[in-house]
């Protein structure tokens, strides 16, 4: 059997209820991510978990993204399944970064406030500046939580 095939079909079925589940929650924003746009964003998951070396069980990062973010400012219909494939791909890069020092719900928790402060909602900025910062300092033992605020 094809273990990616079975990635594939496993995730299907509960990637299509889990997103179906946070646009209800999301619609209250203005957001919500069609069929296409799941699919697109579960292929861009197993891309991303393959280039990265990881490997993840469960729903995945994707749904705490979108809940992290549905409500910032600089997230609107035209660019949320462009930022949340963004922000995907960058909380797996720092993950690895950060030697997966930090836990998920933190690295989630600085990379929102980061986004909708400094970042202004650029992307870019997030993952080349902030999170670089971010991940040295983790890696050279001056990260603890609640010191996100000196980066």
């Amino acid at each position: 059997m094809d273990v990616e095939k079975w990635l594939v079909q496993k995730d299907e079925g509960d990637f299509a209820a889990i997103i179906k589940k946070s646009n209800e929650y999301t619609g209250q924003f203005g957001l919500k991510l069609s069929e296409e746009d799941a699919a697109l964003l579960l292929t861009e998951r197993l891309n991303i978990l393959k280039k990265q070396e990881r490997v993840e069980f469960g729903e995945g990062i994707l749904p705490k993204l979108i809940f992290a973010f549905c409500d910032s400012p600089f997230v609107y219909q035209e660019n949320y399944t462009d930022t949340l494939g963004r922000l995907q791909e960058i909380f797996y890069l720092y993950k690895n970064e950060t030697l997966d020092e930090i836990p998920d719900d933190e690295l989630i928790e600085f990379m929102k406030k980061q986004f909708d402060g400094p970042c202004q909602g650029s992307v870019d900025y997030l993952e080349e500046t902030v999170l670089e910062a971010y991940a040295r300092e983790s890696r050279s033992g001056h990260h603890e939580s609640g010191d996100e605020d000196e980066i």
